[in-house]
């Protein structure tokens, strides 16, 4: 028992000094990915080892130049299996991030058209009846 309090202790204590780290690492990792995914409009592993070469370096730059290219190595390293890793779990769940992507943009697109054309109809059923009520007498139209 006495072995488990204090396993729990150090972890709650040196547990607080990583998990922001590891919060910050994967946050900038992410963002990243995602950027390069929309902006390219493609997903593919050279995302993902853009995202982690820049974000190893990010968190070596501290430390110098040998730093910098060292994180640049290990996040290029890191990043490519885990890239692999999202991709295959994404093609296992039966659709990538960028085919859903496609999808709820066509989606928008027919619902937006759809819309318009109903406006459009709207409009042209005014104009037909503004052109009836022209041709007809005056008591007709007072009525």
């Amino acid at each position: 028992q006495s072995a488990h309090r204090a396993g729990l202790r150090s972890f709650i204590r040196y547990g607080w000094r990583w998990s922001w780290r590891v919060a910050a690492f994967v946050t900038i990792f992410n963002t990243v990915s995602t950027g390069l995914s929309v902006y390219r409009n493609k997903t593919t592993i050279g995302n993902f080892a853009s995202a982690g070469a820049f974000t190893g370096a990010l968190f070596r730059m501290h430390l110098g130049l040998q730093g910098l290219a060292g994180g640049f190595v290990f996040g290029t390293a890191f990043g490519i299996p885990a890239g692999g890793l999202l991709m295959m779990m994404q093609k296992l769940a039966g659709e990538t991030l960028q085919e859903k992507r496609n999808r709820e943009r066509r989606e928008l697109y027919e619902q937006k058209l759809a819309e318009w054309q109903s406006r459009l109809s709207v409009t042209e059923v005014l104009g037909e009846m503004e052109s009836n009520t022209q041709g007809r007498p005056e008591s007709e139209i007072t009525r």
